[in-house]
C-alpha cells in the first residue's frame, strides 16, 4: 500500500447517479477510468497491477451498515481486486483502515517479504489505524480459509516473489556496475510508487540505505 493522489474534481457520474430514484451506479465508465489511473491499476491494498477482477471498493461501508452517505462520495471509493475487497468486506474492517489518498502508508506501515512470509506491522503500536491496516495488509497475502482464497492468496505471493526478485537482481548488478546507468533507470522503474508491490520494494530499499545510499532519493 502506498501513498496515492487522488485527482479532482470527481467524475461527473457520482453527481447524477447520486439523484438517480432507482438507486444509481457508482461505477459508472467514468468512475472506472479515474480510478484505473490515479491508483495506477494496481489494488489498493496488496497492490496487484492490471487487475483481471476490479472492484470499486467503499473505504468506509454502505451495504446495510454506517456510512450509506458515503456511496458517492468519490472520497470514499478505491480501486481493488475482488480478492482484497472480499477479505475487507470484514466487520472488524468496517472503520479504521488509514485512507492511503490523506496519509501515506510507508510513514507508518513496515513492508517485509521475510523467509517466504509477508510481514507488515505498525510502526507504532499505539497507532490503531495503523495497527488494523498492516492486519488487513498481513490476512491478505498470509491467511489460509477457502480453497479459492489460498489460490489467490498463493498467486499474489507468487508474484511478490518475483517482483522482489527482479529487484534483487538489479541491485546485485548495480554493486558489480554502479557506473551504469541502464541499471539505475531499471531499479528507478520499480521503485516508483506507480510500480507493482512498490510498498515492499522501497522498504526492502530504505532498510538496507547503507548499502544503497544512490538510491534513498528515489524513494523519499
Amino acid at each position: 500500500m502506498v501513498k496515492i493522489q487522488r485527482s479532482f474534481p470527481a467524475p461527473a457520474s457520482l453527481e447524477t447517479e447520486s439523484r438517480n430514484p432507482s438507486g444509481g451506479s457508482y461505477s459508472e465508465a467514468d468512475v472506472l477510468q479515474r480510478l484505473k489511473e490515479d491508483f495506477h491499476d494496481k489494488c489498493y491494498i496488496c497492490e496487484l497491477r492490471e487487475l483481471q477482477d476490479p472492484e470499486v471498493e467503499h473505504l468506509l461501508p454502505h451495504k446495510n451498515r454506517t456510512y450509506p452517505e458515503r456511496v458517492f462520495d468519490w472520497n470514499n471509493l478505491f480501486w481493488a481486486c475482488g480478492h482484497c475487497n472480499k477479505v475487507k468486506n470484514q466487520r472488524k474492517y468496517d472503520e479504521g483502515v488509514l485512507d492511503c489518498c490523506n496519509q501515506d502508508p510507508e510513514e507508518v506501515i513496515s513492508f517485509r517479504l521475510q523467509e517466504n512470509k509477508v510481514i507488515v506491522g505498525a510502526k507504532n503500536a499505539e497507532d490503531s489505524t495503523a495497527v488494523l491496516t498492516a492486519m488487513l495488509v498481513e490476512e491478505i497475502f498470509n491467511l489460509k480459509n477457502t480453497a479459492m482464497r489460498d489460490y489467490k492468496r498463493d498467486f499474489r505471493f507468487r508474484k511478490l516473489n518475483e517482483e522482489m526478485n527482479i529487484l534483487y537482481d538489479n541491485l546485485e548488478e548495480m554493486k558489480k556496475n554502479p557506473e551504469s546507468g541502464i541499471i539505475m533507470r531499471k531499479l528507478k522503474a520499480l521503485l516508483r510508487r506507480e510500480s507493482q508491490f512498490a510498498a515492499f520494494k522501497r522498504a526492502y530499499v530504505r532498510e538496507n540505505g547503507r548499502q544503497f545510499p544512490q538510491l534513498l532519493p528515489y524513494i523519499a
